[in-house]
């Protein structure tokens, strides 16, 4: 078991209960897809995972170790992190924005100036290539299209090698066309790599594409726990539907 969450809480300070006693499990391999409607704590959870949200209740283990401030630095150098919004450097080259998942690794001073490695660099262009994008290696990623700067970010996710990748809703913000190249990207460098993924989503049929297992959130509550193979679109949508949630406990 690669990651394991006991009873998560997390309250935000204008009283929003975003998770409520979560309970899960993941399996290195696995390609896990939370789904559940806006505010249902699918960003909270994931971001806990990633120490970048500290709940006040419950507990998270991941590589058998529990997630605190003295074990989280060495954590965080094994999980890669996807963002919704790209969270990229728009002044940058996409080379650059690749190195800059290195920063956790590196001499800081070097880091600061972008004085990586040979070597650093020769990685940086090997996960660009990994991408699709090793002929975009020295363009701004202002001048990328929406897809490219995505797969700039995925790249910068996997450039430490992790084990765990976390995606927040990758492709909210694209087409379907290129949502679903995304989605393939993901799922070939998982199998190359040997990655195991939580990704969150809101397409449901992309969910049921490419997930092992599915996670319903609705209320900062687990209702579905599932393998894929074993739920279809009509029961999965019911997750959406908060008078349905019943149904799940």
């Amino acid at each position: 078991m690669l990651v394991e969450i006991k009873e998560l809480r997390k309250t935000f300070d204008n009283g929003t209960k975003a998770l409520q006693g979560v309970n899960l499990s993941v399996n290195e391999g696995e390609f896990v897809v939370i789904l559940g409607a806006s505010g249902s704590g699918k960003t909270t959870l994931l971001r806990s995972i990633n120490g970048l949200v500290n709940c006040e209740q419950g507990e998270i283990k991941f590589c058998d170790n529990i997630i605190s401030p003295s074990t989280l630095p060495a954590l965080r150098k094994k999980t890669g992190m996807v963002f919704q919004d790209f969270n990229l450097i728009n002044n940058l080259s996409s080379l650059n924005n690749v190195l800059t998942g290195l920063l956790d690794s590196s001499n800081t001073l070097m880091s600061v100036l972008y004085l990586f490695t040979k070597e650093q660099k020769k990685q940086a262009l090997s996960c660009l290539e990994m991408v699709g994008l090793l002929d975009k290696a020295y363009s701004r990623v202002d001048k990328l299209s929406g897809g490219q700067q995505q797969r700039v970010g995925i790249a910068r996710a996997i450039i430490k090698n992790p084990t765990l990748l976390l995606a927040d809703e990758p492709v909210a913000s694209l087409d379907p066309k290129i949502s679903d190249s995304i989605m393939t990207l993901l799922w070939n460098i998982r199998r190359q790599i040997g990655l195991t993924v939580i990704c969150n989503l809101h397409q449901v049929d992309l969910a049921l594409k490419y997930s092992d297992r599915i996670i319903g959130l609705s209320g900062g509550r687990v209702i579905l726990d599932a393998k894929t193979k074993d739920v279809d679109e009509e029961y999965i949508r019911k997750i959406y539907d908060g008078h349905s949630a019943g149904l799940f406990f």
